[in-house]
């Protein structure tokens, strides 16, 4: 008798994007994700908002003007894996404290509290990837 591995039957899922580097390529990045986990009957957050402030640091901290940011996202077994890619591998993310009347630079705090896991994973020159891992 013969057993089937559970990860062998279950279909990895992937989605991947290339958008442009600015504000709105990062609001598109975050609402063609939604949908992305709507369709695979994910949970919308707190997915949702790990997308939203990585693709918002790709446009802010890592836009070369004319070079794309990827958004991938995977599922296997029971973890979302989101992955953003951008062209300056030379700024690596470091959360950090602002102050307190600073209206931004939150953003990775949020991605620690929310991911059960998180990193930065250096690419061929000149790109880095942030990820973020949810259990779901």
């Amino acid at each position: 008798m013969t057993q089937k591995s559970p990860e062998l039957t279950t279909g990895i899922r992937h989605f991947s994007i290339q958008l442009s580097p600015t504000p709105r390529g990062a609001r598109l990045a975050r609402l063609l994700a939604t949908e992305q986990l709507r369709s695979w009957g994910l949970p919308l957050d707190p997915a949702r908002q790990v997308i939203a402030e990585l693709s918002a640091n790709a446009a802010e901290h890592g836009r070369i003007p004319g070079r794309d940011f990827r958004l991938l996202l995977y599922v296997v077994a029971d973890t979302l894996r989101i992955e953003v890619t951008d062209t300056r591998g030379d700024r690596l993310p470091t959360p950090r404290l602002p102050a307190p009347e600073s209206e931004s630079g939150r953003g990775l705090l949020l991605v620690d509290a929310l991911a059960d896991r998180w990193g930065v994973t250096p690419g061929l020159p000149p790109r880095k990837t942030v990820w973020a891992e949810l259990t779901l």
